[in-house]
Parts: C-alpha cells; structure tokens; sequence
C-alpha cells in the first residue's frame, strides 16, 4: 500500500486488516525470522472511537538464526551478571539516591577503589614531570568571557548571584581557563544535566579490552583536532576513555607567551587531556570487567584472616593489624560459629583476593597458611615474608597476584 507523506510516497507493508505505518525496514516474509523471544508485555490504553480501550504492549527481539538469538540470551546474562550497579550494591561499593540524581555516592570500599585510581593517575604524572594544582571552583563570568567558553556553554555553567552583585558566578564543567601551563587538576567537576541523561551513558554494562584501541579524531565547532581514545569492550562495543585535545584558542584569548630557543616570544599550543575520562565512570568499567574479582591492587577485597578456633582469634587480630598497618586492606572473619570450610566458602564468593588461615600450628610459628579466591592452596608463609609479597604486588600492579604470589 502507497501513502502519501510530505516527505513523499511511502510504502506501508499490510498483512489482513493490520496496515503496518511503521517506517521499517520490513522483511519480506516471516520466513526470514529464525529465532524469536519476547521479552515484556503491559497493558496500556488506546484511543478509540468508543472511548479507552485496553490493549497490550508486547515487545520482542528477532534474529536471522536460532544460533544468533542463543548467542544474544548469552550475552545478555552475562551483562546482567556483570552489572556495575548490582555489583556496586552486592560488593557494598557505592550507591545512588533520588536526593543527587546522576551522583555516586561512594561507601568505604568504594573509596578504596576510587583512590587507588586516582594514586595511580597521580604517580604517572609526577612521573612525567607534572605538577599538581587545585583552583577555585567558581569563577566571574568576566572569565568564561575572554576564554570562550560564554558564547557556547552559558547555558550549561551553573550560577551563583552573589548579593550585591551584578555579575553571577560560574561554574564550568572543565576549569582549564584557571590553569597554569604544564600543571594537571584532580577536582570535582561538574555542569548541570537533564535529570537520567547521565545514566542512559551508563546503564548498559561494558567489559574492558585493552587490547583493542580506536582513535577517533574530530574538530569540536570552536576548538581543534581531538582524540577520543575508544577501548572495545567484550561485548563489541566501543567506549570512550580518554581524550587529548589541541587548544589554539585560549593562548590567543589569554595572550599567552614563551620564549623560544631563538630568543624570540612564540605562542604556544594547550594540550588538554583526561586521561581516565571519569573516576567514576573508569569505575563501573572496571568494575564490570572484572566481574567483582578486583585484582589486588585495586581490591576493597585483599585479604580475610580466617582463624580455626577462638584460641587463635587474638594472633588473627595481629596477623590483621600487620596487613593493615602496611596499607593494605585486612579483615578478619571470627565468626566460629560457622565452620572453617564454611567460612572459607564465604571468603571466596565475597572474591577476597587471599585467605590467610591460622590455626594452633600456624600460631605457634608465627605464619599463616594462605589460599586465594579461586582455591588455590599457597601453603605457609611467614607472616612479614607474606604483607611483603602482597606489598610488591601491590606496588607492581600485577593483574594476577594469585597467581605469582
């Protein structure tokens, strides 16, 4: 069936009564559907003649192949499984409240997480020979002004009307305007958003690849080329991380100068970068690529000290302080009121990197019999010989410490 549109004849498939107006693309037959799964279905009501009418909403998912629709339940569980926000809520990580929509609020483990990325961004710097400053977080618009960023971002800046004041305050989402040159800034940023534009980005879960890289280059409408760093994920799709920018405006605006090996003053070029993007979001990545199993520099998990019996729970408590006092993350499980195999058991699903198990021989001797998360029996070691390893471990960043320990 033909239709005319103001855009111009459109084809509308029909099958018996039901004229379909969808846009398509259609399939020529039904015979081209290899593999079908609905997936919800609720009532709604619909516009009639005779007034409301029930009807039901019915949404489904279709393949070429059976195989292809196999492949994609897969996928799918797996992703659930993989789930930052359940994660976050199970591994008591962080969690979201309707009182700051879009805002993480990070919970003592998650902290943990969060500054262990930090640091390592932090030591990369200083490795590079940058220097670390904190600005102010809300500027004059005199400033957004002269840098720009007023013509194309006011609408997006928060404001504060000072009294008294004819000119509000700003806050912008990146404060490169306040920066002096070869510095980095570890800050919250921020610019408002529409209420779930946020979490629409991060509702779907990723699984991290670094073996995969696609740089991206683009000209935004008033600055220069950038780079937008995409790592693939497991599941095919790419995801931004980082990005590198060429900034030939603000030394302009700002007249910015350097003295050349020539003698003469030349203008120089800003290179703005981020280097994880987001903390946060680098989080949740992370967090769904590992699947809760942190590897142990990053772990809120590192190590549960298990004792036999209540007579080995005060040299538990020792072993634990000694991990803790050399930073690391130590918990103790006294719970003995649940057997040992048990309480091993619960180390394991909690995805504790390493057990450290005493009992009376262990106690007399100043060791502990240590096992990782996935069972693997280490025997014993010396208690500082063992916070020792798990310190170069650490300090190395060895994604898998259970393994070479």
């Amino acid at each position: 069936m033909e239709v005319e549109t103001t855009n111009g004849p459109l084809l509308s498939p029909r099958c018996g009564t039901l004229v379909d107006l969808c846009r398509g693309p259609h399939l020529r037959h039904t015979g081209q559907i290899g593999g079908l799964k609905l997936l919800t279905n609720s009532s709604s009501l619909g516009r009639s003649s005779g007034g409301p009418e029930t009807l039901q909403r019915v949404s489904g998912i279709a393949f070429p192949t059976a195989e292809q629709l196999r492949a994609w339940e897969e996928q799918r569980e797996e992703a659930e499984l993989r789930d930052h926000r359940r994660l976050g809520k199970e591994q008591e990580l962080f969690f979201f409240h309707e009182l700051s929509p879009g805002s993480c609020f990070f919970l003592p483990r998650g902290t943990r997480v969060y500054n262990a990325l930090v640091s390592l961004i932090r030591a990369e710097y200083t490795r590079r020979g940058f220097s670390e400053v904190k600005t102010p977080t809300l500027f004059s618009t005199k400033l957004w002004e002269l840098s720009g960023h007023w013509e194309h971002y006011q609408e997006d800046m928060f404001a504060l009307q000072s009294p008294g004041s004819d000119r509000p305050a700003r806050s912008q989402g990146d404060h490169c305007s306040g920066h002096p040159i070869d510095v980095y800034l570890q800050d919250a940023l921020g610019r408002p958003h529409q209420c779930g534009t946020i979490q629409l980005d991060f509702q779907l879960p990723l699984r991290f690849d670094l073996q995969t890289l696609v740089l991206v280059c683009h000209t935004p409408s008033h600055l220069y080329p950038q780079i937008d760093v995409y790592l693939q994920d497991a599941l095919g799709r790419p995801h931004q991380c980082g990005t590198i920018q060429l900034d030939f405006q603000l030394p302009l605006r700002f007249d910015l100068q350097y003295k050349g090996q020539a003698g003469a003053l030349e203008r120089p070029v800003l290179i703005h970068r981020a280097v994880l993007g987001s903390v946060e979001r680098m989080l949740a990545v992370l967090a769904e690529s590992c699947g809760g199993k942190w590897p142990l520099w990053l772990s809120p998990f590192q190590v549960v000290v298990i004792p036999v019996g209540t007579e080995q729970e005060e040299y538990a408590r020792e072993a634990q302080q000694s991990l803790q006092a050399a930073g690391l993350v130590g918990d103790l499980d006294a719970d003995c009121g649940l057997t040992l195999s048990r309480r091993v058991r619960r180390a394991q699903l909690t995805n504790y990197n390493f057990q450290f198990v005493v009992g009376p021989r262990e106690q007399s001797k100043g060791t502990v019999n240590i096992r990782t998360r996935d069972n693997r029996r280490l025997g014993e070691r010396d208690l500082p010989e063992a916070v020792r390893r798990l310190l170069e471990l650490q300090s190395a960043r060895a994604p898998n410490a259970e393994e070479i320990f």
